[in-house]
């Protein structure tokens, strides 16, 4: 067996019924026993792809072929990695590809160092983080509890320097660089459930502040803290969902929001506070016409423009096997027919076709929960949806985790907690390559490890899309009630050391992770997977902070502090924050704590990471979507907060 170099263009299978086709450089070592082989193992690869240019197969040793190639004879090149660090995902156009084929083969003959697979992680070791201030916010002796809100970072003063938001109760802005505090502000209600956003809403070139709190309060501050606009839609009802976007494509951004009561949920106003006209607040009232909805128990909200009209539209799971969707103006997006009519042969609703673990329950309209059938369906009341072109195909996807029950039980029996991938019709995620209209088979440790919020501070299953393996197609990460982290490919499977458990028997306590973040930490364009855990109540024990790679394999566990003032347990319950906070080079993490307040890491060495999911629900907007531009073959990821 010996090594060979395989090269070419391609067109991949998924880009071949398109009117633009993509074409892609294809460059490998691969080791084999022939010439003939190398080219099959290149063809596998390919998995359906078509050439356009070549194979070319090459019988050299490395040091000949970085010669041929045009490479610098630079010391120790054999072993430094390749220096590439970039916010675009991008295609190659047939035009660039050739040009760019160097630059692959460079990176392939690097890669090349044994015989295993054609493609080969190239990684450094992530730093540990190191611990840079805590307690941020607390009072002398004690720190308000923090619950799932995840934390911001943006210069709100505009004078250079980044300040850190976070809300328990009272939110707070800390000075980046040291956690010092710099005003807490006491907003109307009570305890701040969703993440903090940060955003321009008019846009002015001012930043605002937007909480929501419990007691049905959603609040608007200017970047200083004053209060600009609070209103009140749903009184004694908690809002748990949050989210800022601009629905009618006027610049202006929008404040979205919704309770756990169970009609007229969802409300939309603009950067002013004025309810948004039409048909808001929704939805009411039940019918087997308007279909059917209930509370929404936490960031029960997705914005961004799903069917592709340049408006936004907003995704409501809740407390139903229903999921609520509609336009900006409120009107309830239609389904596809078929899923039939209504009674009075009008085109139903989303909120008026239900969900079930098998597809073919859907098309009919209702369950048979008992025994032989056994068809089960999901709850959403804890499901925050997510909106992106999970499959590269142009076309923006609907993704929400489901809490698949057993309905012949009384009560219910909750199993496991599983994707449902949708379109913009209501329809599941069909392309000619993976098929979503039947879920991914839990295995035997799916199970709840517990619901009971008197014991252990329940999971919320926020789902993460992103391409952490940088094969052009997004993979669904999101924490589960099974205590641990999940990673679906979308051909339904988990790769490598997924999942990722957090739990361990052992311990003797019950352990949930967050929702995650992720970004290429070292530059090596696959992604690290980073979040955080809690434990059991009553237990004095405390949880981590988690950095993995692509492939579910831990880099980094790090033990957040101990509990302050007086609490029995730690945590962090929230999505971390990735920012550069201070005036180093490197990112941070920030962390909002159940009871040490808010608290940073040091990254070291991040200095070119690039971050692709950077906060909780992906922006400071919340809004659950990415943030982006859009182009046939490119991504361009806008940063968190523009100033």
């Amino acid at each position: 067996m010996q090594q060979y170099f395989v090269e070419g263009l391609f067109i991949p299978k998924k880009s071949l019924k398109k009117a633009r086709k993509t074409v892609e450089p294809f460059a490998r070592v691969v080791w084999a026993n022939s010439p003939a082989e190398a080219v099959q193992q290149a063809n596998d690869e390919l998995a359906g792809g078509q050439w356009v240019e070549g194979p070319s197969v090459s019988a050299t040793t490395e040091e000949q072929r970085m010669r041929q190639i045009g490479a610098p004879e630079l010391p120790g090149l054999g072993s430094e990695r390749p220096k590439l660090s970039s916010n675009r995902k991008r295609r190659i156009s047939p035009l660039s590809g050739r040009s760019l084929l160097v630059l692959f083969s460079i990176l392939a003959v690097l890669g090349a160092a044994r015989p295993a697979q054609a493609r080969i992680r190239m990684s450094p070791s992530v730093a540990a983080p190191v611990l840079k201030w805590q307690l941020g916010g607390c009072y002398a002796s004690w720190c308000e509890t923090g619950w799932y809100s995840s934390p911001a970072a943006a210069d709100l003063d505009g004078n250079g320097t980044f300040e850190v938001i976070g809300g328990q109760y009272t939110f707070t802005i800390l000075n980046g660089a040291d956690g010092s505090l710099v005003r807490r502000v006491d907003p109307d209600g009570s305890r701040i459930w969703p993440g903090i956003v940060v955003a321009d809403l008019e846009p002015d070139g001012d930043l605002e502040i937007v909480t929501a709190n419990g007691g049905g309060n959603v609040s608007v501050f200017n970047s200083a803290g004053d209060l600009d606009w609070s209103q009140q839609p749903t009184p004694g009802n908690e809002l748990r969902s949050l989210a800022v976007y601009d629905l009618d494509g006027n610049g202006d951004l929008e404040i979205i929001v919704a309770s756990t009561r169970s009609s007229d949920q969802w409300f939309v106003y603009d950067h002013e506070g004025t309810l948004f006209p039409s048909h808001w607040p929704q939805h009411s009232p039940d019918s087997n016409t308007n279909g059917y909805t209930a509370g929404c128990f936490n960031e029960n909200v997705g914005a961004g423009d799903v069917d592709g009209d340049g408006r936004g539209e907003i995704i409501g799971p809740n407390d139903t096997h229903y999921l609520a969707a509609f336009q900006d103006d409120g009107s309830q997006m239609l389904a596809s027919l078929v899923y039939g009519t209504n009674p009075d042969s009008t085109k139903k609703v989303w909120s008026r076709v239900g969900v079930h673990v098998d597809h073919a329950v859907d098309l009919r309209g209702y369950a048979d929960c008992d025994p032989p059938s056994w068809e089960y369906r999901p709850n959403f009341a804890n499901s925050a949806p997510v909106i992106a072109d999970v499959n590269d195909d142009a076309v923006m996807d609907i993704v929400v985790i489901g809490n698949v029950y057993n309905c012949s039980t009384d009560p219910y029996t909750d199993l496991y907690e599983m994707p449902f991938l949708l379109n913009a019709d209501r329809t599941r995620l069909v392309d000619a390559n993976f098929d979503w209209t039947a879920i991914p088979v839990p295995d035997g440790a799916a199970a709840p490890l517990s619901e009971d919020y008197n014991l252990v501070e329940n999971n919320v299953p926020n789902p993460v899309p992103a391409d952490i393996d940088n094969d052009g197609n997004m993979e669904i990460l999101y924490p589960s009630y099974d205590g641990r982290m999940h990673a679906y490919w979308l051909d339904k499977t988990e790769h490598g050391n997924w999942p990722y458990s957090v739990y361990h028997p052992a311990d003797g306590y019950i352990t949930f992770a967050t929702e995650p973040v992720v970004a290429d930490l070292d530059g090596d364009l696959y992604a690290e997977i980073i979040f955080a855990s809690w434990v059991q109540k009553d237990t004095s024990q405390t949880g981590k902070l988690y950095i993995l790679d692509y492939l579910g394999n831990p880099l980094q566990i790090v033990s957040l502090p101990a509990a302050y003032g007086g609490g029995d347990y730690n945590g962090s319950l929230a999505a971390p924050t990735l920012a550069n906070i201070d005036s180093d080079s490197d990112l941070e993490v920030v962390l909002n704590t159940v009871n040490s307040g808010l608290i940073a890491y040091d990254l070291p060495g991040t200095a070119g990471a690039r971050i692709i999911w950077g906060t909780g629900r992906g922006n400071y907007q919340r809004s659950g979507s990415y943030l982006l531009e859009y182009w046939v073959t490119d991504y361009i990821f806008l940063p968190l907060v523009k100033k």
